[in-house]
């Protein structure tokens, strides 16, 4: 069975980055990817309109080049994990994390007997088709590749931080920016980047007293290391979208200069 690159590489300390997968839909790009050096990818279908059976095809590509592909479901609850995990992910990305109740249900959902509840299933992409492991083997390596950073996204999330940081089976802490600065009443004001770093830097800290790791979007290499020396270990940096439309912009103004 495969083992999880990212949570790996976060266990030795070092810095991953990755970058938002939006709109390409074909698997072969992580070729490309991993190629360009990144650490890891990561498909939102909260936002964007990948289908399960296109998210099974980069986890399948995914782990035959050992190119960790995390994944934001529309919504963190058992049905989503529950696909996710059995089609080959391992790093859930969830969103909406408010309470301490809905995290020990992503953990449940997330973890087999003794750490969680996750439902059980037979020879499957989530194996690797491999079911040669004594079945107790088998379920603690699974359980011991997966990896769950949760959102907040909301005052209410901030409400409880030590409660959700503290928690086993959590494995990193990150804020949600737009909708986070929507629900503080500061979306579009000049106050907005200060209370957001504001914001990141209190889960910075959680996640250094409970011995979790952070992952921060960044839209540049300044602030990548800005998060990287206070700690964060996992960036996302930019998305497709944004990578292919700044190219092209840059490209058309310089030759119809």
């Amino acid at each position: 069975m495969k083992s999880n690159p990212l949570r790996a590489g976060v266990e030795r300390g070092e810095l991953q980055i990755g970058t938002w997968v939006n709109m390409l839909r074909n698997p072969a790009s992580l070729t490309m990817f991993k190629q360009a050096g990144l650490d890891f990818v990561r498909l939102d279908m909260e936002h964007s309109s990948p289908s399960i059976e296109t998210v099974a095809d980069f986890a399948a590509m995914g782990r035959a080049l050992d190119l960790p592909v995390m994944v934001r479901p529309p919504e963190a609850n058992r049905e989503w994990i529950t696909r996710l995990l059995d089609v080959g992910i391992y790093n859930l990305h969830c969103p909406q994390v408010d309470t301490p109740e809905h995290a020990a249900e992503i953990v449940a959902a997330s973890y087999y007997t003794p750490r969680g509840s996750r439902g059980m299933s037979g020879a499957s992409p989530g194996n690797d088709y491999d079911m040669t492991m004594p079945v107790m083997e088998r379920l603690k390596f699974t359980n011991d590749q997966v990896f769950i950073t949760v959102m907040f996204e909301s005052a209410q999330a901030f409400e409880h931080v030590d409660e959700i940081a503290a928690m086993d089976g959590i494995d990193a802490l990150t804020l949600g920016p737009q909708d986070l600065a929507q629900d503080l009443g500061v979306f579009g004001t000049p106050d907005q980047n200060r209370v957001l770093d504001e914001k990141r830097m209190q889960i910075v800290e959680a996640a250094k007293k409970y011995g979790k790791t952070c992952a921060m979007l960044v839209s540049s290499a300044e602030q990548a290391r800005q998060w990287r020396d206070a700690g964060v270990l996992i960036v996302n940096y930019s998305t497709d979208v944004a990578v292919l439309m700044e190219g092209y912009r840059a490209a058309m103004n310089e030759i119809r200069a």
